[in-house]
């Protein structure tokens, strides 16, 4: 079952929602801009700016709320096609492995109707601030540059780590239906344990990119601030807003490496159903 078919089935809702998160990705990316300009013409005795901030923030909540509302319907309607189609085809096999596999599709499905539109607003957001602190500050859009390169090295190096570990947390997942059939407390223990292994597993080599990583965005930070300063800025509210967008930046950096788990992991899963 190739599940690239199945999701063409609904093309145009597919375009529809990615037009929307164009729409709120674009919008987060303003906030920053217009609570600087705000505080600029506060600071002048105008309220426009306030009064501008506000207008966006309404816009913000209509297009979120009503994205949400539409995927939650739309990926319903994805689920129940796409498992209906992997059970057909594996009618032969032992429950337990049914059993995990509409599990497994339920996670894919999952990212499509969660994850992926983070991960779209995370892209498109880290883009348009990388742009606009380009505007604001080049000595700090290069700095951003490198950054991120790192991180990315960092997380990738620990890539084929991170695969081993999900295959094997999915093929001990496949046996636990007829497990817990044999009323073994012994053997369900064993099981469970073995889960818990592999999570630990993933979770210790996330806590130690997660580190790395995080001691890299700190240094940025700071360097930033201190770069902000003696490069002369000296109106307040800009100086904010470009502080806002590294920090919206560092968010971003830091985020996108649970995705690219999240995708292996993914990867792995939907390997596992096209294979029938």
């Amino acid at each position: 079952m190739n599940i690239i078919n199945v999701l063409k089935k609904y093309r145009s809702r597919f375009i529809f929602t990615f037009l929307l998160l164009l729409l709120e990705a674009g919008i987060s990316i303003l906030f920053p801009l217009f609570i600087g300009y705000a505080i600029d013409s506060a600071i002048n005795g105008s309220y426009s700016g306030a009064l501008h901030l506000g207008v966006l923030s309404i816009t913000a909540l209509i297009v979120g709320v009503g994205r949400r509302v539409f995927d939650s319907r739309f990926y319903a309607k994805v689920y129940q096609n796409i498992g209906l189609r992997a059970d057909a085809k594996i009618q032969d096999k032992p429950s337990s492995i049914r059993s995990a596999r509409l599990s497994m599709i339920g996670e894919l499905v999952e990212f499509l109707e969660n994850s992926l539109p983070e991960l779209i607003n995370t892209v498109i957001g880290l883009i348009g601030v990388v742009i606009i602190i380009a505007m604001l500050n080049m000595t700090v859009f290069y700095s951003s540059i490198i950054v991120t390169v790192l991180i990315f090295l960092i997380y990738w190096l620990s890539s084929k780590r991170t695969i081993a570990y999900n295959k094997s947390s999915n093929d001990e997942f496949e046996k636990q239906v007829l497990i817990i059939a044999t009323n073994d407390k012994k053997l369900l223990s064993d099981h469970l344990k073995e889960m818990m292994k592999w999570n630990i597993k993933l979770s210790d080599l996330e806590a130690f990119n997660f580190s790395i990583s995080w001691i890299v965005l700190s240094i940025f930070l700071v360097a930033s601030i201190v770069i902000s300063i003696q490069s002369g800025i000296l109106k307040y509210g800009l100086l904010l807003s470009l502080i806002m967008y590294v920090f919206q930046y560092m968010e971003s950096v830091i985020n996108l490496p649970f995705f690219y788990q999240n995708w292996l992991r993914l990867q792995e899963i939907k390997t596992r159903i096209e294979a029938i």
